[in-house]
């Protein structure tokens, strides 16, 4: 098996961290065990070992302790969604992830009962939202986590017939198989950052996002390449290059940094032509970009030095070309 190095990646923003870290990760760890999550010792052990509100904590580093815990949780049932799923036998993922996220809908359009460990998680934090959340706010949220369901559909079929995705077909779904899209639409209710529609829907603020989407996507990708390759799934930047521009492993590697890179610099320079929108709505923008900037050292600050859920030195990864 060929062995990568993984890039030492440099960004030109602040690294922050909640100061409630740690109260959120003992309500996170609560959180839980009193849903069901935690049934083994093996299990406890790897979800201390992954550091979930850290993420949160670095990504929301101005959040106040209740909204924190809500974002935390939240991001720590994506992990245990994305982790069930990769238990399922392949040939069942597309019928089982219909099954559920059906099911995951009507809990945010119509609050029913979905009387399952993930069902059951996923309805407390909605209902949690729903109190600090406008039904605006809401739609938006529904929205988002509808298109999240729907690039899941489409990762699971991919898997079920075998196939490989495209470069132009992966970069086009990836920032919605995420789910950061959602965490952006949670940055309203988290963070307490208030912006009008006109503002929120700004060809310029659309693409920082985007970028900011893609950026944490990507160095994910090049971060976890090494697990999804040895459990077969081909739904990583790295590894869709490999195989359609049969590439090395490390070549594949060393093209998704510098695609990585690029959107960095975009990052930035679209920060200079953001319009002013008046001083108080200037104000409120600037704080929501500050979370986009964090979004982004987040997810390296927690990939390298808090979480243990990759392995981030040397990796040996199966090769994926044909």
């Amino acid at each position: 098996m060929p062995t990568i190095i993984l890039p030492r990646i440099k960004y030109p923003f602040p690294s922050l961290i909640n100061p409630h870290v740690e109260a959120a990760n003992a309500q996170n760890l609560q959180w839980v065990q009193a849903a069901g999550f935690m049934n083994t010792p093996e299990a406890l052990t790897r979800f201390n070992r992954s550091r979930f509100a850290w993420l949160a904590a670095r990504a929301f580093p101005q959040a106040e302790l209740h909204e924190l815990c809500i974002i935390a949780n939240f991001n720590t049932w994506l992990f245990m969604l994305d982790d069930q799923c990769d238990e399922a036998q392949l040939g069942k993922k597309a019928v089982y992830l219909e099954a559920i996220t059906d099911g995951f809908m009507d809990i945010l359009k119509h609050n029913k009962h979905v009387d399952t460990v993930l069902g059951n998680s996923f309805a407390d934090i909605w209902q949690r939202m729903q109190q600090i959340g406008s039904p605006a706010w809401q739609q938006r949220f529904i929205r988002s986590m509808e298109e999240y369901f729907t690039s899941c559909h489409w990762e699971a079929g991919n898997r079920a017939a075998g196939a490989t995705p495209t470069v132009a077909e992966y970069v086009t779904m990836r920032p919605y198989t995420g789910a950061l899209f959602a965490d952006v639409e949670a940055i309203e209710i988290i963070e307490r950052i208030y912006l009008p529609a006109h503002v929120l829907q700004h060809f310029i603020v659309q693409r920082l996002e985007l970028a900011c989407n893609n950026i944490v996507c990507w160095s994910n990708d090049i971060f976890s390449c090494a697990k999804e390759a040895r459990q077969g799934d081909v739904h990583n930047l790295v590894l869709v290059l490999e195989h359609e521009r049969n590439l090395s492993l490390q070549d594949a590697v060393n093209e998704t940094v510098r695609m990585h890179d690029e959107e960095v610099k975009l990052f930035t320079a679209l920060e200079k032509l953001l319009p002013s929108f008046g001083a108080e709505t200037d104000r409120e923008l600037e704080r929501f970009i500050a979370v986009l900037r964090s979004w982004i050292t987040a997810n390296y600050d927690w990939s390298f030095h808090d979480t243990k859920r990759y392995q981030m030195q040397e990796v040996e990864v199966v090769s994926r070309v044909d």
